[in-house]
């Protein structure tokens, strides 16, 4: 079974536009829980331009799924996840300016860094996934950091199946036979939507987790939150 996890950065955003408290990024957390969403995941960045710090607090006592809290681990991030205590943090390596997550880590050149961050969270019970590329060095390296999962960075997956290429799937088939030999768990996220996640998931061996916010928020509204999330519902089960 593969667990549908919902990223609310967009509702924070949309709250940010305004100022105030419209919409409530707990509220809808709760609401996303309560229509079947299997985790919640946040990526606060430093400018806290959508999900601020105090949101990731906040939403620590209503967050009965899995809390997922992704994000570059400099010294404010990881003292954020060290307090909160998610379920998992998902360590990627975006620039502090970046509008999204735009690439995997290096974890052949980052080796020794992400295994001293890994330790850390790891001793504090807070499982770690780390964003890769689908590079099958780079799983390989993943392993070595003492990593738990990896989220595959899906983003290429995605542009070249909305122009009919559907063996760009190959390269992230590869990634999880690998991952899955190597004893790694494997998440996915970033341009999934409700058109490419049957095919994506169907293909890929061991799919522990999806994580999707921007497409799934744009979704419903047209289709409504409720439904959309039963969707993908139906379409990962």
């Amino acid at each position: 079974m593969t667990k549908l996890s919902v990223n609310i950065n967009k509702i924070a955003t949309l709250r940010n536009s305004r100022g105030g408290d419209v919409p409530n990024v707990v509220e809808f957390a709760k609401d996303a829980q309560r229509f079947g969403a299997e985790g919640i995941t946040i990526h606060p960045r430093p400018d806290e331009r959508h999900i601020r710090y105090q949101d990731a607090r906040d939403l620590k006592p209503q967050v009965y799924t899995e809390y997922n809290i992704e994000g570059n681990p400099i010294e404010s991030f990881m003292k954020l996840v060290l307090e909160v205590k998610p379920t998992q943090v998902t360590l990627v390596p975006d620039a502090l300016d970046a509008i999204t997550s735009n690439a995997g880590w290096d974890t052949i050149k980052h080796k020794d860094f992400l295994i001293d961050v890994i330790k850390e969270f790891q001793q504090n019970n807070i499982r770690t996934s780390i964003f890769v590329d689908p590079v099958l060095k780079q799983i390989e390296g993943a392993k070595e950091t003492g990593a738990d999962r990896i989220e595959l960075y899906t983003e290429s997956f995605a542009h070249q199946y909305d122009l009919g290429h559907k063996d760009a799937i190959k390269p992230y088939v590869e990634s999880a036979e690998l991952a899955n030999k190597l004893g790694l768990g494997i998440n996915a996220g970033h341009d999934l939507a409700l058109d490419n996640i049957k095919f994506f998931k169907d293909n890929i061996p061991g799919l522990l987790e999806v994580s999707i916010g921007h497409a799934l928020i744009a979704e419903s509204l047209y289709l409504g939150v409720e439904n959309v999330i039963q969707m993908y519902l139906h379409k990962l089960k």
